[in-house]
């Protein structure tokens, strides 16, 4: 089955300075992995820590051992085949305190693992010490009691009984022996095993911290992208913000031109009539000099109209007609006098034919 964490934990690594035996060394630039390892067929404990590919912490725990707490939150061990001193520096003192507690779990564990191989140990060294006797006894039983023949005609129950218990002693030997070559070959394959398991842990523990950079790097690209993409969604936003006012300074320009337009048209109506202006200006000049000119004429001819008049109806009363004298812008002036003093009293100005008379007794006005 190999070996199997029983626990795991964090802290920063630290080894002793093998120069001072005094200064601690930083093992691992952040907190890293420490785990403990039981080893099922060898009945051993380690505790390994790697640091991506190198691996920092691979102390076997000993009976022997003590981890000593010498901060709220450091601890330390001293590890005698590996020549060095562990340090463990943990993030709280929980995490300090479960560590010690295992510790002294596993090398109670450990210390029981040894006490079952000692006992092992001193059971196959006696069977080993009662063949090693019980050959001398036979080689002097032999040589005092004489040929076989003699001593199988003198042997009696107890020598029996010895010579069947050491007969049972060989065998159990030979199979301990046969049993050690097969644990040293089954030790060797686990060896075997172990480094490559070691070998295929650190590949995978270098696999991890490669995919865990390289997942870092995505998600800080993930990350810039993400802020990139707001970018451009703002932008985007701002642009179409700027096109919504571009189409309004356009219809807003296409309506100032469009009065441009209208008022240009308006200026230029203007500007002819500024240049048919003076013209009827001096029009209306000369048709209000003649206008003048007309009611004075007319006022004179008013003027001998009605003195003309006065002196008719003083001296002439008698056969007179209704006499209409054309008079310039005012129509026709009505005078009653007898014709034929007509011509010595009318003005040059006012020739015989230019009138219209009608007789006295006649009850309407006609026209000559």
């Amino acid at each position: 089955m190999g070996e199997q964490p029983i626990f795991t934990t964090r802290a920063h690594v630290f080894q002793i300075d093998p120069s001072t035996k005094k200064n601690w060394v930083p093992a691992s630039k952040q907190a890293v992995t420490v785990s403990y390892f039981y080893d099922v067929t060898r009945n051993s404990y380690r505790i390994i820590s790697v640091d991506g590919a190198k691996v920092i912490i691979n102390s076997t725990i000993t009976p022997n051992m003590t981890f000593t707490k010498t901060s709220q939150k450091f601890g330390q061990w001293a590890d005698s085949r590996a020549n060095t001193v562990f340090g463990l520096g943990f993030s709280s003192e929980q995490q300090l305190t479960k560590f010690a507690e295992k510790f002294q779990e596993v090398k109670e564990a450990a210390r029981l693992a040894r006490d079952k191989s000692q006992e092992k140990t001193e059971t196959s060294s006696n069977h080993s010490q009662e063949s090693g006797c019980e050959s001398p006894s036979s080689t002097q039983a032999s040589s005092v009691n004489g040929t076989d023949d003699e001593k199988a005609s003198h042997v009696g129950p107890a020598d029996t009984h010895l010579k069947s218990e050491n007969d049972k002693l060989k065998i159990a030997l030979t199979q301990s022996a046969a049993n050690v070559k097969k644990w040293e070959v089954e030790l060797q394959t686990l060896r075997e095993s172990n480094a490559r398991l070691t070998a295929a842990l650190q590949e995978s523990a270098a696999s991890v911290e490669q995919w865990k950079r390289q997942f870092s790097l995505c998600r800080e690209e993930n990350d810039r992208l993400q802020s990139k993409i707001d970018e451009l969604e703002e932008q985007c936003s701002e642009i179409n913000r700027e096109k919504e006012r571009n189409t309004q300074l356009k219809q807003r320009i296409e309506e100032l031109e469009s009065e441009v337009r209208e008022k240009e048209t308006e200026l230029n109506d203007l500007r002819k009539q500024s240049e048919i202006i003076p013209q009827l200006m001096s029009e209306c000049e000369y048709v209000s000099e003649k206008l003048e000119a007309a009611e004075r004429d007319n006022q004179n001819l008013e003027g001998k109209v009605r003195s003309l008049k006065t002196d008719i109806e003083e001296k002439f009363l008698g056969g007179a007609r209704d006499i209409w004298v054309p008079c310039t812008c005012l129509g026709y002036r009505h005078f009653e006098m007898p014709f034929g003093m007509l011509e010595a009293l009318l003005p040059p100005c006012l020739p015989l034919p230019a009138l219209r008379t009608t007789k006295r007794a006649s009850s309407s006005r006609k026209s000559f």
